[in-house]
Parts: C-alpha cells; structure tokens; sequence
C-alpha cells in the first residue's frame, strides 16, 4: 500500500511498500499528483512489469562512462584512443545528466554542437561509443533505459584521407625534429617515421613491437596481433633493418621505448609539424606515403600481404600517387 505523507509547504511524499519489490519513494508538489504516480507504480507492480527507476536516476553520463572504461573500454586493442574518447565526453556538459533524463534529442544536440569543432568521422565515433555503452547498460549491467542512441542520425563517413608529404615537406620535417632547441628523445621518432614509411606499420604496431618478435637476419618482424585482429609477418628493406640495428636495447624488451601510447608519438610529431610549418599531417599518414611507395613495385595482392588488408579494396583507399607519380609510370609501363 502507498502512503501519502505532507512534508511541508509544495511537497507531500509517497511511500509504496510492497512485497517482492524495493521500497519506493517519492516527493510531489501537490497531493494529486503524488496520489496519480502512487496509482500508476502500483499497477506496473500489479501486472509485473514495474522497474526500479533509482540507479539509472541515481547515474550520472559521466559514471557510466567511467564504469565502461573499466570494464570494457580496457579489453579492446583500441583502448588509448577509446580512452580519449571517453575523457572528452566525461567532460562535456552531458554527462552531468543522469542517465534517465538524457533523451534522444539530447544526443542529436550534441551530435550537431560536435560536428561544428570536429570532423564527421570523430562524432561518428563518439555516437557509437555511446551506443555502446546503452547497449551495455542495458543488457548487462539490467539498467531500465531505453536506447535513445537507436533513434539518432550518424553523421556520414567523411572523405577518406589521401594526405602524403607534398614538395619538401619530408625534408623540413627531419630538419625540425633535429634543430638543437628541440626537445625529446629526437632519434626515437626518426625511428618511428623512418620504420613507418619503410615497413607500412601502424602506430600502435610500432610502439607494441618486442624485441622478441624482430628477426634481423631474415629481415621479418612478426606481429602477434594487428588492427583487424590477425597475426601478420612485416618483411623489413634493408633500410629497415639498418634503423633496427642502430637503436639501443632497452631493459623492457621494447623495440621504441620512448613513446608508450600512440597519444604520446601523436603530440610529438604535431610539435615538429608546427616547427616545420607543416599542416594537417599526421603519424597515420606515413602509411599512406608507404603504400603509395610501394605500390609500383609488386602486385597489389603481395601490397595487401605487406600492408595487412584483409580487401584488395583498401589498396585503393590507400595508394595516393601525385599526377606526375602516375605520368611516370605510364611512361615507364609504355617503354617497357
């Protein structure tokens, strides 16, 4: 049974007691409208379909998103990125919400506030963290949500990046990395620039490397695991090697052992970008000059191998010749 219960001046507070089901209270302005939530609670718990509202009421955004990180954010390869991600949205206003009052026109609102200081392909990302996380919430965590991520229109995929160094950039570049006033461990990015346009590798294979992993005599380096979650074996240019021979031990077993994260290597190089003068270059670009380095000279299925493409397809996302590459080698293609 309910009881009504005046607390003052505007507020008459509900008790309902019932057995099976939580204690449930709540406080109104007038004795009507506490009577009509009494009623309509009664009757959910009646026919057996009342939810106790008082964690997802009691739950801010921002908790919620801590406990994902915890607890799944931290099992993914992505997890400094994912991380990131979860800071920036921790600190936006939004997640002072709890999350039963966030509806869907709340996250479209900040869907378009977002698409107004970052690119498509970043909200995008950050809508599917948050679809996640309801998901989670919902179905495992047993919270009584509805998921109003289900209901809110993606930004769509922006245009792939097709960025490469242009005229001299590459050359300023290393001239910035090597000025005296730099700071930094300066021959650990080179490493890391120099092995990424060399090899293909991504950042986050770089910086994961072990010693262990590197054979130098049969010029391969073994990744146990990459990206789209298959082991693949890097073949390494002769360069390569000569960068991996003159790099110092390290007592952890890690080929880079100045950069941590790929957020770490990420800050490094936007310093010397700056110094440079260089604009909207960034690490994972480096992959782009490789494939595009490397495509002429083998078979896009051997490129793919080497890359670690599962799709022929991704050759093309990432084979960017400049007009006079491409004039080049259909000069090359006709005198042969």
């Amino acid at each position: 049974m309910a009881s009504i219960s005046k607390r003052g001046d505007y507020q008459f507070q509900v008790t309902i007691r019932r057995k099976g089901y939580p204690s449930q209270t709540k406080t109104f302005e007038t004795r009507a409208e506490a009577q009509m939530w009494a009623r309509e609670t009664e009757s959910k718990m009646d026919q057996g379909y009342f939810r106790d509202l008082r964690e997802v009421e009691q739950t801010t955004l921002a908790q919620a998103l801590e406990r994902y990180l915890k607890s799944i954010t931290t099992t993914k390869k992505g997890y400094v990125a994912e991380r990131n991600r979860i800071r920036q949205l921790q600190r936006h206003p939004i997640a002072l919400r709890s999350l039963a009052s966030l509806r869907s026109k709340d996250f479209a609102e900040y869907r378009d506030e977002r698409l107004l200081e970052v690119s498509n392909n970043s909200v995008r990302l950050e809508l599917a963290l948050l679809s996640h996380l309801f998901t989670i919430a919902i179905k495992e965590w047993s919270m009584p949500l509805e998921h109003a991520l289900k209901n809110i229109r993606k930004p769509k995929p922006g245009k792939g990046r097709d960025r490469r160094f242009v005229g001299d950039e590459e050359k300023r570049l290393r001239e910035a990395i090597n000025r005296p006033e730099a700071r930094g461990a300066k021959h650990w990015l080179t490493a890391c620039i120099d092995l990424a346009i060399e090899t293909g590798m991504r950042a986050g294979e770089i910086l994961s490397i072990d010693w262990l992993q590197v054979n130098l005599e049969t010029g391969v380096i073994r990744l146990s695991e990459t990206k789209n979650g298959s082991a693949r074996s890097v073949p390494l240019t002769d360069k390569a090697v000569a960068i991996l021979r003159n790099l110092p031990r390290h007592i952890t077993g890690r080929v880079i052992a100045n950069f941590y994260d790929t957020s770490g290597l990420d800050r490094a190089l936007k310093r010397v970008c700056i110094a440079a003068g260089i604009e909207d270059f960034h690490f994972h670009d480096l992959r782009h000059e490789a494939a595009t380095r490397l495509a002429p000279h083998m078979p896009v299925q051997t490129l793919a191998k080497v890359m670690g493409w599962k799709t022929l397809q991704m050759a093309m996302r990432y084979y960017n010749p400049s007009d006079d590459e491409l004039v080049s080698t259909i000069r090359r293609a006709v005198a042969a």
